[in-house]
């Protein structure tokens, strides 16, 4: 147990997940640790000291995520090197373990690039993606020897202008888009589109830059268009070979599906249910029939849906394992690539995060509505627990606090968690939930697994509130102890 001051709580275990429910429950894988970390006293010590909503983060799934990545590859004999994607969490003990573990950093900042050269990364162990690159950050990387991921034309030429400026050389992997997939064009806002990039080789073969490698990133988790796209990128790191440029590298980027939930059953149930109350055909499940990015549209539905899909089947080193025996031109994608002497790369960021970190906030009020709902008002905003997708589909929890004297239980309740922002669309969670056993002020709610993009990607300090502090967990030590990440600690004199 922790040597934090102990408050009183009142639960176990087996009812975190009975305390909260979405109308139609969407239940949230756990780790260990976490079930350790919310079966004691320590969240109410925690955000007593620190504040709501807080952070907290266990980095001991993070290196054997590495690791079953990076066997998946030396079972197949095949030159392999994960890009760990720092966007994905700010938090510097990641970029510890990542450097620990034999991977890079996919870095998105000049910022991001500073903090990992401090934490022991050299030029070889980094790679810059981000989508805007300015002049300081483009020079910064080629004094440094970091990689850019180069993803049009402006940026290539000026690249060139400042490696011939300084006499320095640039190291640049040629961002790829636009790949054809069973006849249709997999749109994209990143990248040379691969169209118009052939009749550019010639003129970038005679470049002082050097085409190190070759990079592209997809949305969703389909192996089947990444196996298209490897395939017209091997094309050009072909092309470009022949014209004697040193391709070594062919980086798939990120996008590794993670699963959320384990139950297929309760995400295809949501789906079916939110499809028919979008249609008047039973009642809503959201906050005013709120559609996730889909909308009614004469018989049927518009738009798409905008969330993350709590459940996928093939997740982790066995959607990479799928991706590296799928055939192509009648051998394997791991052969073509061993036959071409190519490493391949990726940036995981979300699955290397899986179950590395939840969210605890404060109830601050619960409030009845005209239409019989209550509004759980929760000492956080929207964008803390939120990437630009439309919610975090997985069931909160709850942690339930009691004073010294027994208390009686507030009765059970629904309704929806709102946030502190100034405005009618500040929901933390769309969907209804309910709560069987009630749900008062002083209560914990606590957001599972948002570790990978969901705590810090989107966050702002709108009305000036303080960002989440981010505590790190330490469950070696005995007892436990719980330190401030080194981002959030303010540098020594």
């Amino acid at each position: 147990m922790s040597s934090l001051a102990r408050l009183s709580y009142a639960h176990t275990t087996p009812s975190l997940r009975a305390r909260c429910q979405g109308e139609l429950p969407l239940s949230a894988r756990l780790e260990g640790w976490m079930e350790a970390l919310l079966d004691s006293s320590d969240p109410f010590a925690l955000v007593e000291r620190y504040g709501s909503p807080l952070n907290v983060l266990d980095a001991s799934p993070f290196t054997p995520r590495i690791a079953s990545f990076q066997q998946t590859a030396r079972d197949r004999q095949l030159d392999f090197r994960i890009f760990y994607a720092r966007k994905a969490n700010k938090c510097l003990r990641f970029v510890d373990h990542a450097l620990e573990a034999g991977a890079g950093i996919d870095s998105a900042s000049e910022t991001e690039i500073r903090q990992a050269r401090e934490r022991g990364a050299t030029g070889d162990d980094l790679i810059c993606t981000a989508a805007i690159k300015d002049g300081r950050l483009l020079r910064s990387c080629l004094e440094q020897g970091v990689t850019i991921a180069v993803d049009n034309l402006d940026e290539w030429q000026q690249i060139e202008a400042i490696a011939r400026a300084t006499n320095l050389p640039g190291l640049v992997a040629i961002r790829l888009g636009g790949f054809l997939h069973e006849g249709r064009k997999l749109a994209t806002r990143f990248g040379f589109d691969v169209e118009m990039l052939s009749s550019w080789i010639a003129t970038m073969a005679k470049s002082p830059l050097r085409v190190t490698g070759l990079h592209f990133h997809l949305d969703g988790p389909s192996v089947a268009e990444r196996v298209s796209a490897i395939a017209q990128s091997l094309r050009f790191i072909d092309a470009f070979r022949r014209l004697g440029q040193p391709v070594r590298f062919l980086d798939i980027g990120g996008g590794i599906p993670v699963r959320y939930i384990d139950s297929s059953s309760q995400w295809s149930a949501f789906c079916k249910e939110h499809r028919r109350a979008l249609r008047h055909e039973r009642p809503p499940i959201t906050f005013d029939n709120h559609g996730l990015g889909q909308f009614p549209r004469g018989a049927g539905l518009g738009g798409r849906f905008n969330v993350y899909p709590p459940y996928q089947a093939l997740t982790g080193s066995d959607w990479l394992a799928n991706l590296l025996d799928a055939p192509l031109a009648a051998q394997t994608v791991s052969r073509q690539l061993i036959d071409r002497q190519l490493q391949l790369r990726c940036e995981p960021g979300r699955s290397l995060l899986d179950g590395c970190g939840l969210t605890l906030a404060r109830v601050a009020f619960c409030k009845p509505t005209a239409s019989g709902d209550w509004l759980i008002g929760l000492s956080m905003n929207h964008t803390q627990c939120r990437t630009t997708h439309d919610e975090f589909m997985v069931d909160p929890l709850v942690i339930a606090r009691r004073g010294e004297t027994p208390a009686t239980a507030s009765p059970p309740r629904s309704g929806f968690l709102v946030g502190a922002y100034c405005t009618e669309s500040e929901f933390l969670a769309w969907r209804r939930l309910r709560f069987p056993c009630g749900i008062e002020r002083g209560d914990l709610v606590v957001f599972p697994n948002t570790a990978g993009y969901l705590m810090h990607f989107m966050e702002s300090r709108g009305h000036q509130f303080p960002l989440a502090a981010n505590l790190i967990r330490e469950p070696a030590e005995a007892p436990t102890r719980y330190v401030l990440d080194p981002i959030d600690r303010p540098p020594q004199s």
